[in-house]
């Protein structure tokens, strides 16, 4: 791939979704606790988010937080907390400067009060921007995700649900179904993420640990997207 290649305007994919594994792995190789891998890879998600939005994406999706990870340590479950609460707050005057539209899925309600403040605020001040829209699957999990929507359904006292009214029912109906799904650290599994939304997206795996997934690496992922031909199951 030439150095200087960059991806083509005119078809770069509408929604980008990533699952941003590593942070652990890059803390460990560098004999540091578990939450500096996570400080770390702060400063990729702002790399990432400012070169998706000034590409043209119109959604960038994130997974930040699972339901599995509150089964980690208390220790730094507590950190990781503490690290989203400063995070939203600190980053929250440059994402209006993108003109980045902030919105959250998952099962936030059960987020912590004073994240869930910070979270309330961001969105408000961030409501009336017209570019990207930054997701964070926050506290998300995707069969949780699916098991939300057949509840709704069944309150709502519906007895047959085709795929468009189901999609209504999901955490955050009003975005399109990703086009892309990027893994970093090389694994090879989905991890519960997006598992209605991404049944044709295409993905893209690079061994490359978050914390050192910047925007070079974003662009690879993007001219690797733009050589295949999408077939949707046809």
């Amino acid at each position: 791939m030439p150095a200087d290649q960059r991806p083509d305007p005119a078809r770069i994919p509408a929604h980008v979704a990533v699952i941003m594994d590593g942070n652990r792995r890059w803390a460990r190789k560098r004999g540091l606790p578990a939450i500096a891998g996570h400080k770390a890879g702060v400063d990729s998600v702002h790399a990432v988010v400012r070169c998706a939005s000034r590409a043209g994406i119109k959604v960038l999706t994130i997974y930040a937080f699972s339901t599995e990870n509150w089964n980690r340590s208390k220790l730094e479950v507590r950190a990781l907390m503490f690290l989203l609460e400063r995070t939203i707050a600190a980053y929250t005057e440059e994402l209006a400067r993108e003109n980045v539209r902030l919105v959250f899925s998952g099962r936030t309600e059960q987020m912590p009060g004073p994240v869930r403040r910070v979270m309330d605020s961001a969105v408000e001040r961030l409501k009336d921007n017209t570019g990207m829209v930054l997701n964070i699957a926050l506290n998300y999990g995707g069969r949780q995700e699916i098991l939300d929507a057949v509840n709704k359904a069944l309150a709502a006292g519906l007895r047959d649900v085709g795929e468009k009214a189901f999609s209504a029912l999901l955490y955050s109906p009003d975005l399109p179904d990703p086009d892309l799904l990027i893994r970093t650290s090389g694994e090879m599994r989905i991890s519960n993420f997006l598992l209605w939304q991404t049944a044709y997206s295409e993905f893209y795996v690079t061994p490359t640990l978050w914390p050192d997934f910047r925007e070079e690496e974003f662009r690879k992922a993007l001219l690797e997207y733009q050589a295949r031909e999408r077939r949707r199951g046809k």
